[in-house]
């Protein structure tokens, strides 16, 4: 057991489910960690139902009421953030300073939307079919019960990390977490509440995604789904039946360049943390590198010794650089696109074998060379702790390449000519590109929206955008004076002509 016993039975003992009950095996050991009930169709529509009442009255708060709740959940995690460390390590496998992204990442969003919120919700007036004639105001109204369906890879961030603007915008959230990561999500729940959320305004649906998925997703008023591009498809027509909204982040397979100016160390360093953070298991990692001529050699030398010389996590702690895969289908699925390619005559650089004497799903990080369009692992994402090295020839062609996939999530460029990054990085299919840096600067920018195009997903988190697609914009629009039809003993031709004489003398004042 690698977790305290009381603290997992606190948390098991919140699930008001009663389903069967599913083992839960820590990746770190490949034992049954906890054994999990599960939500069973009426347990979902028991929850929905009080989160409807509840969203009722949420909504009713104050907005700075809800965002001093959210404050206090930012100061709560801080305060109790090794407790939290230990449970994503315990349930997810990864490094502690990987854990610890998930800690800053979830606190800045809950600052960000507290400070923000306000200000995107307020009502505001906008200029009327005619000025003073018609006044026009625009109100952001919660969707209602926001369905949030979370991934394994970052249980705290994708979990509490997307409730909160949901929150933050007068919605109650029903959260379906990863089965294998539900103790970081009725953890963060727990704390939601205590910092003020009402316990009927949130709550959660344990379970396996395939099963209980689908009874969230047609019930709740809108959905916010991270996963694979293959289930975001069926999450996207689920809602389409149902013309409900849905914001999806998907898969990717992200490129970076490293032009031909870089300086082959700092490439290097930037690369390992890019490729191998959470053992590859992000969806913003970098899986492709391509490598100008000149620098080719250099670059390649560096980053093998840096990337070998990372040393791999096998407990809950500050022991390593980069941990373990979280489950046995991970570890196939790299050790698959690995023997693929190596069997097909990729050479391995760096890594390339799995170390059960570590932790049962433990992958060494692996660098690649010589990929071809053959290979699995060329085209497919594999959410672990493998990239491919290619050489190219000058940027046009790092550009085409990198732009060769139907994802689009993220995208890096390390040169010295931060001009010349910055074009480059306009042309790149990605929704979100990093300039000397891998993902860490655009994920945490959540000032500023992030999401994918093409196949990497709908919708946007963070940003204004992040909080207002959790609302609908409603429009109330007051007739002052006058009406729109003509006055008592006009005609219809001598009015509408005045009518076009306004509009062509609004266009003259510049009035929009």
């Amino acid at each position: 057991m690698i977790l305290d016993r009381a603290l997992v039975d606190r948390l098991v003992g919140q699930l008001d489910a009663t389903g069967e009950r599913s083992d839960v095996i820590a990746p770190f050991t490949g034992e049954c960690e906890y054994s999990l009930p599960t939500s069973t169709v009426a347990d979902v529509d028991r929850a929905l139902e009080s989160l409807r009442r509840g969203q009722t009255r949420w909504a009713a708060t104050p907005v700075r009421e809800r965002a001093a709740a959210l404050l206090r959940f930012h100061d709560l995690v801080l305060t109790r953030r090794e407790e939290i460390l230990d449970i994503i390590q315990a349930e997810t496998g990864k490094a502690r300073r990987d854990a610890m992204e998930e800690v800053l990442d979830v606190c800045i969003n809950a600052r960000h939307y507290a400070r923000d919120a306000p200000r995107l919700l307020k009502p505001r007036r906008h200029t009327g079919a005619l000025p003073v004639v018609v006044g026009v105001t625009e109100y952001r109204v919660p969707k209602g019960v926001v369905g949030v369906l979370s991934p394994w890879n970052y249980p705290l961030s994708l979990s509490a990390g997307d409730a909160i603007p949901a929150l933050m915008a007068g919605n109650a959230v029903l959260l379906k977490p990863d089965l294998q990561t539900t103790l970081t999500a009725v953890w963060a729940v727990e704390l939601l509440i205590e910092a003020g959320v009402p316990r009927d305004a949130i709550a959660l649906a344990p379970g396996d995604g395939p099963v209980v998925g689908p009874w969230v997703i047609d019930r709740v008023d809108y959905v916010m789904f991270t996963g694979s591009t293959r289930v975001g498809r069926e999450v996207a027509s689920r809602c389409g039946q149902r013309l409900v909204g849905c914001s999806l982040e998907l898969g990717g397979k992200n490129a970076m360049i490293i032009r031909a100016d870089a300086d082959p160390h700092r490439a290097a360093e930037i690369a390992t943390r890019a490729c191998f953070s959470n053992a590859g298991q992000l969806c913003i990692s970098m899986e492709r590198i391509y490598v100008a001529d000149e620098v080719y050699e250099e670059f390649t030398r560096a980053f093998a010794a840096s990337v070998a010389a990372l040393t791999m996590a096998s407990a809950v702690g500050w022991s390593g650089q980069m941990g373990s895969l979280t489950s046995q289908r991970q570890l196939d699925r790299v050790l698959a696109h690995i023997a693929d390619a190596t069997g097909k005559g990729a050479a391995v650089l760096a890594g390339g074998a799995a170390r059960p004497d570590i932790a049962p799903f433990a992958v060494e990080p692996t660098v690649l060379d010589g990929v071809t369009d053959d290979m699995v692992l060329c085209d497919e994402e594999t959410f672990g702790p493998v990239v491919a090295l290619y050489r190219v020839s000058d940027d046009e062609q790092a550009v085409r390449l990198a732009n060769d996939s139907p994802y689009g999530l993220n995208a890096a460029v390390v040169t010295r000519d931060r001009r010349a990054g910055r074009t480059i990085a306009r042309r790149l299919h990605a929704g979100s590109v990093n300039i000397n840096e891998g993902y860490g600067a655009s994920w945490a920018s959540v000032r500023a929206p992030m999401g994918g195009m093409g196949d990497s997903g709908l919708g946007r988190r963070h940003g204004d955008e992040g909080l207002l697609k959790y609302t609908e914009s409603q429009t109330i629009a007051e007739q002052r004076m006058l009406g729109l039809g003509a006055p008592q003993g006009w005609s219809d031709e001598r009015w509408t002509g005045l009518l076009a004489t306004a509009i062509g003398t609004m266009k003259r004042l510049g009035l929009k």
